[in-house]
């Protein structure tokens, strides 16, 4: 499919970029070992947002270079959406291109976001020493990128294709994060693996979430009138405060509210709504038992 960027946000990137300051990388010209992908678009955005840690420093002084990478992203992201455009049973309408251009022009917000959350990574992590680290191996920052820029689609009118995204990121990371969830800023999934953010959830400003944390649904209505369908589009997940820690293996289920300064501590079942300035813990661990071994 043909596509052609017209819009300024290659122009804004570059400004972005021109304005980077210690500690983020600030040399456009590492060479770092190639990695290959399955989802190109994953690669040009990645190398969009922090062209410096990906091999495309060049992008950094060069609008032209830039408006090229812009385009073909959204080249691919037109071939994406356009299946989904004659699919009848489809949410997504409308024209591609209109939708690619809505998305591709929030492109220097998605990348004042992502490097929020890489600060909140940084500051949050005490084995973190830099941030080039954070943006090149945290797989809580990998998800977060995907899902700033997964959710754009979702905001502009192409759901099913943001989560093709968004699926992608899980394979890459084992974080699974719906494109329609809504997440505030400096965000952080610490270590990752099986956290679960549901499409009707909110996340405050400043949260931090540790692996296997789920933000889901406790139970599932049923649609009338439908056998064997259950009831889309209704608010099932919780709502997050600001300032909030989530340790592992919690579980925050239903349309809960979870207050600010909140702090839950690991292996929690929470179905309750928590008040602000609340630390959640499990009273009573079950017991060890320990027995010698000849």
């Amino acid at each position: 499919m043909d596509y052609s960027y017209t819009g300024d946000a290659h122009r804004r990137l570059v400004e972005s970029y021109e304005a980077d300051e210690s500690p983020f990388p600030t040399c456009d010209s590492p060479g770092f070992p190639r990695r290959d992908h399955l989802r190109d678009e994953i690669v040009l955005l990645k190398k969009l947002v922090f062209p410096r840690c990906w091999n495309a420093g060049s992008l950094a002084a060069d609008e032209e270079a830039t408006r090229a990478a812009v385009t073909d992203l959204g080249s691919i992201c037109c071939s994406g959406i356009s299946p989904y455009v004659t699919d009848e049973l489809s949410h997504t309408s409308g024209n591609p291109d209109a939708i690619v251009d809505a998305v591709l022009d929030r492109l220097p917000e998605i990348r004042e976001a992502v490097k929020k959350d890489v600060e909140a990574a940084y500051k949050g992590d005490p084995a973190a020493k830099s941030y080039l680290e954070v943006v090149r191996s945290y797989p809580g920052v990998h998800a977060a990128l995907v899902y700033r820029f997964a959710h754009v689609l979702y905001e502009e009118g192409s759901p099913e294709y943001a989560r093709e995204l968004s699926e992608y990121a899980k394979t890459e990371t084992g974080i699974d994060i719906h494109p329609g969830a809504e997440i505030g800023e400096y965000f952080f999934v610490d270590h990752g693996t099986g956290v679960v953010i549901g499409e009707s959830a909110t996340v405050g400003d400043w949260v931090r979430l540790y692996q296997n944390v789920t933000l889901g649904a406790l139970h599932f209505e049923e649609q009338e009138g439908e056998e064997h369908m259950l009831k889309k589009g209704y608010k099932r997940h919780p709502d997050i405060g600001s300032h909030v820690v989530i340790g592992a293996g919690t579980n925050v289920l239903g349309p809960i509210s979870v207050g600010d300064h909140v702090s839950i501590g690991a292996n929690s079942w929470i179905t309750e709504d928590i008040p602000d300035h609340t630390k959640v813990i499990v009273a009573e661990h079950p017991k060890q038992v320990r027995k010698h071994q000849e």
